[in-house]
């Protein structure tokens, strides 16, 4: 069983879904950066997103871009995260860490020397914001030769023929997209959510963890009623800006994720 799989099997015996911590890195600088995600595990986070900076994040809210921006102008690169990174598997060995990045940045890397270095390192995934099905195996045969996940979305916007060929096959978890939109805190879920996260998991091989919109420990519990986990982000960036906010978000997110005894 690699992480992945234990963190979902562990969660689902102790009766939650996974709170999964998408962290802009390098926000506000790689330092404190570092010591945010580091907060955010400590505090309950099973798997931390990490948020590569990119200049054209178009799949980004307000939030989550203006972090980035300043992220970019403060040094950080794809090369200087992947050293945090490596610093953050040593110290918490079974959190799962998942890089959330476009494509672009991806490919100027090398995406098979990037695969071998995310492997080497000990991250568990990739989720490509922007690689569409169609031009899915360019990444997918390097992340399978280094036994990498790759996370694919599904959206509202997705039909039932698509989201089927889209989990096909894949390893790690599924990721659903509340919304139609981008990212960002939003004052209540879509209502149709759990009738669209019942079909997605009826056929997906693998969990599914919702992101996009969740804020709260209400939020949070409404959205881990019916997935496997639970995927804060704007949220999550907005408390790094302020003293001792994130360690308080996370507990409140944390307890979000516990499920009602059947």
């Amino acid at each position: 069983m690699n992480r992945i799989e234990s963190i979902f099997s562990r969660c689902h015996a102790e009766n939650h879904a996974a709170l999964i911590i998408f962290a802009e890195a390098g926000y506000p600088d790689l330092k404190q950066s570092e010591q945010d995600i580091d907060t955010a595990i400590e505090n309950g986070a099973d798997i931390i997103e990490l948020g590569i900076p990119f200049s054209d994040p178009m799949a980004d809210g307000p939030v989550i871009s203006a972090a980035g921006q300043t992220a970019i102008e403060h040094g950080a690169t794809l090369v200087n995260i992947l050293e945090m990174a490596a610093r953050i598997r040593q110290k918490h060995p079974e959190t799962g860490l998942v890089l959330f990045s476009y494509f672009n940045v991806m490919y100027n890397y090398g995406l098979e020397a990037l695969c071998a270095e995310l492997q080497r390192i000990g991250v568990d995934g990739i989720l490509a914001v922007d690689l569409p099905l169609e031009e899915r195996d360019e990444l997918l045969a390097p992340c399978r030769a280094h036994d990498l996940h790759l996370i694919p979305l599904v959206s509202p916007a997705t039909s039932a023929e698509r989201a089927h060929a889209i989990v096909q096959d894949i390893t790690g978890f599924v990721y659903y997209v509340s919304v139609r939109g981008i990212t960002g805190a939003r004052a209540a879920m879509p209502p149709e959510l759990a009738k669209n996260l019942a079909q997605l998991r009826e056929i997906s091989p693998v969990p599914v963890v919702v992101g996009f919109g969740i804020a709260s420990r209400d939020s949070a519990h409404i959205v881990a009623s019916c997935a496997d986990g639970v995927v804060v982000g704007s949220a999550f960036v907005s408390a790094c800006a302020q003293p001792g906010q994130a360690a308080a978000l996370v507990r409140e997110l944390r307890a979000g994720c516990v499920r009602e005894n059947s």
